[in-house]
């Protein structure tokens, strides 16, 4: 019973952060700042809840990426729905390789910006996402149902350009905010990615200190 009990627990505590980065995700970008590149913008952090979904399960970052997408559907421009329905294969991907590989959350044992394992994941996974987006946009670019903006800046600007190169750039800064917030988080309360990057390292401690003794 102790164990059913737990896991039942566990289950709980999954939705309960799910439904609160979920409610996040919806809200930050009607309240954060934006930064306008015309025809495009781009809101501070709007991202940051499904990218702090990744450190717990691919679970929990699948239902925030879905959660918000339906959020979307009933509040904005269809677009704009169907972009944030794109995060899914990012956040997938992802949350999968955090799960599998979490160890490169942490340097030394420690939170760091100065993580280039880290750094060099948020960049693959920056790729996927603005990649995605771009998929998204282009449709709707070709199809003629965007605003007339956008065709007078020309595909390769308003596309490739600011969905692209912006859109990674807007990643980038986006999943560092996260990377921060579940970093210190992860000191008082249990971030499973963190967590388990914790164990592996004092793991390779101890691993390193009986080398040492042998010898």
């Amino acid at each position: 019973f102790p164990t059913r009990r737990s896991s039942d627990l566990n289950s709980v505590r999954k939705l309960t952060i799910s439904a609160l980065l979920i409610g996040m995700g919806v809200i930050i970008p009607m309240v954060m700042p934006k930064i306008m590149i015309p025809p495009a913008s781009f809101t501070l952090a709007s991202h940051v809840p499904l990218f702090i979904a990744m450190f717990f399960t691919p679970g929990v970052a699948v239902a925030v990426a879905l959660g918000t997408t339906f959020g979307f559907f009933l509040t904005t421009p269809v677009i704009i729905a169907l972009r944030a329905l794109s995060h899914l294969v990012f956040a997938l991907i992802g949350a999968w390789y955090l799960q599998k590989h979490p160890s490169i959350v942490l340097k030394n044992g420690q939170f760091t910006f100065a993580n280039w394992r880290f750094q060099g994941f948020n960049f693959v996974i920056g790729v996927i996402h603005s990649l995605a987006e771009m998929l998204v946009v282009s449709i709707f670019y070709f199809i003629g149902n965007m605003p007339e903006t956008y065709y007078s800046q020309g595909y390769f600007y308003t596309v490739f350009i600011l969905m692209g190169i912006g859109g990674l750039i807007h990643s980038l800064v986006d999943y560092n905010i996260a990377y921060f917030i579940a970093g210190t988080l992860s000191k008082y309360f249990d971030i499973p990615v963190f967590t388990a990057a914790k164990k592996e390292n004092r793991k390779e401690s101890i691993q390193g200190y009986a080398k040492k003794t042998t010898y």
